[in-house]
């Protein structure tokens, strides 16, 4: 069987997944909740907890943010309402934006 090739991850990528981890771990522990309370409590696994801890790039994003929000850590607005404003704003630029991006068509000058 042959190996995947191994995917790569730019560095300022790799940086904000080892804040937020960081984040995370530090909320967590502030809060005096064990590995295996925030587990149980986020509905994952302690191993994909551990992962998430320590930046792995590919942990779901679902279960990083579910661990985020238990551990105290905010992700883009704490107030309901500003996020609420945000979500509408950018569903209002998406729905100016083309439902696809495509590559522009290729011109032919052939007006010699």
């Amino acid at each position: 069987m042959a190996n995947a090739p191994q995917r790569t991850y730019s560095r300022q990528n790799l940086e904000a997944l080892e804040l937020l981890a960081q984040t995370i771990r530090a909320g967590r522990i502030d809060q005096k909740i064990t590995t295996r309370e925030m587990a149980a409590r986020a509905g994952i696994s302690r191993s994909l907890l551990q992962r998430i801890e320590e930046g792995d790039p590919s942990c779901a994003i679902g279960s990083v943010f579910e661990v985020a929000v238990i551990a105290g850590v905010s992700l883009f607005e704490a107030d309901p309402d500003r996020l609420a404003t945000h979500r509408a704003a950018v569903r209002g630029k998406l729905s100016l934006l083309p439902q696809r991006a495509r590559k522009p068509r290729r011109v032919i000058k052939d007006d010699f």
